[in-house]
């Protein structure tokens, strides 16, 4: 989408960026310019993704923690902050999900879920934002979100509470931050190609083609227009949105699905 590198200067790090819609997001912004920080757990895929960003030119380092770890968050903090400099630009994209029935559904389950994606992007949005504050530093979040936090999912409940709850959190924390010159917005992806979330909530093609049928536009997402819109909101072109929702679904929404 953009050709110069309007990141450059500045410090991007992105949770969940070791595969799929998180990775595709760190090398976009990358790509833009920015010195980019990706957060993992596992070392062995961490190593791989760094490996891949910097083969392509970029300035990017890994980090293993978890995010619901709040002290392992802010040694990264202090550690991205030695190396590349204060983060200017956040991508809270780490997830959980899995299918189940509601009456199924164990207390570990939904705790696990919801302590990926309601509490740990609470947590890392928290602490960064303090910083930024504290230096007077630009700052700029998308969160990744889901249609089921507006619409359901009887299958995901779990999952749909904890990123309706990260989406109103996006919006409290833009109407509180935004005196400090702090955007946040959300960014909710339609099922998207060669990402887990595709074999998760669709593991059969039967179940695909009926997922299909319910877009207008009659196809999956590419991790690269997702990724695309994350680096617009994040970006000085977007510098007038904050608190909004960006639905990147091919139409799927306008269904009602």
């Amino acid at each position: 989408m953009f050709n110069t590198p309007i990141f450059s200067g500045r410090t991007a790090l992105v949770t969940g960026g070791t595969s799929g819609i998180g990775l595709a997001i760190a090398g976009r912004l990358g790509a833009l310019g920015a010195r980019t920080a990706v957060i993992g757990r596992d070392e062995a895929r961490l190593t791989a993704a760094t490996d891949s960003l910097t083969a392509q030119g970029i300035d990017a380092r890994g980090y293993r923690a978890d995010v619901r770890d709040e002290a392992a968050l802010n040694e990264v903090l202090e550690s991205i902050e030695s190396h590349s400099g204060p983060v200017g630009l956040l991508v809270n994209n780490a997830a959980g999900n899995f299918r189940v029935d509601p009456l199924d559904l164990t207390p570990n389950g939904w705790n696990a879920v919801v302590d990926i994606v309601l509490n740990g992007t609470w947590s890392l949005t928290q602490a960064v934002g303090r910083r930024a504050i504290a230096a007077s530093v630009p700052l700029s979040v998308v969160n990744i979100g889901t249609s089921a936090a507006v619409l359901g999912n009887p299958e995901t409940v779990h999952s749909a509470s904890a990123k309706a709850g990260v989406l109103a959190m996006t919006k409290s924390l833009a109407a509180a931050w935004a005196p400090h010159g702090i955007r946040l917005n959300v960014v909710t992806p339609g099922l998207t190609e060669q990402t887990g979330g595709a074999g998760v909530l669709y593991g059969t093609d039967a179940e695909l083609q009926e997922h299909l049928r319910t877009i207008p536009l009659g196809r999956l997402a590419r991790k690269e227009e997702i990724a695309d819109a994350c680096a617009f909101l994040l970006s000085d072109f977007g510098a007038y949105i904050t608190g909004t929702e960006l639905v990147v679904d091919g139409g799927r929404r306008l269904t009602g699905h």
